[in-house]
């Protein structure tokens, strides 16, 4: 499966952004998904899951409220938007898929695609 972000871009505090991922080489449907993110001199962090329908999601509790992810099995894409976004937001975000059997995962080792990441950079 190959996975390839976009969307990311500049953008002041407060603002919005939506990222999408598409996927292709395998059946979309069939996995979780999910975005993480990684700020300079950071580890990777959970951001969003989603389950194979879309019926379940996961949040950090950094993001709840502010982020929605959503999902279009048909267009093979799962997207991140990004509400009253903050300086601390500014990350690279990577998003992923999962060959697991849960409904959603939010630790980067349940994860076996991974696609490229884009940036996201918020100015305050």
């Amino acid at each position: 499966v190959q996975l390839q972000a976009y969307g990311g871009g500049l953008v002041q505090a407060g603002g919005s952004l939506r990222l999408s991922c598409v996927a292709s080489g395998g059946t979309f449907s069939s996995y979780p998904m999910g975005w993480f993110r990684q700020a300079p001199g950071k580890e990777r962090e959970f951001v969003a899951a989603i389950s194979r329908s879309g019926g379940s999601t996961n949040y950090a509790d950094s993001v709840k409220g502010r982020f929605t992810i959503s999902r279009d099995n048909a267009k093979n894409t799962v997207y991140l938007q990004m509400n009253s976004l903050k300086p601390e937001d500014t990350a690279v975000y990577y998003c992923a898929a999962s060959r697991g059997y849960g409904y959603t995962y939010y630790k980067s080792y349940d994860y076996n695609y991974w696609g490229q990441g884009t940036q996201v950079t918020v100015s305050s």
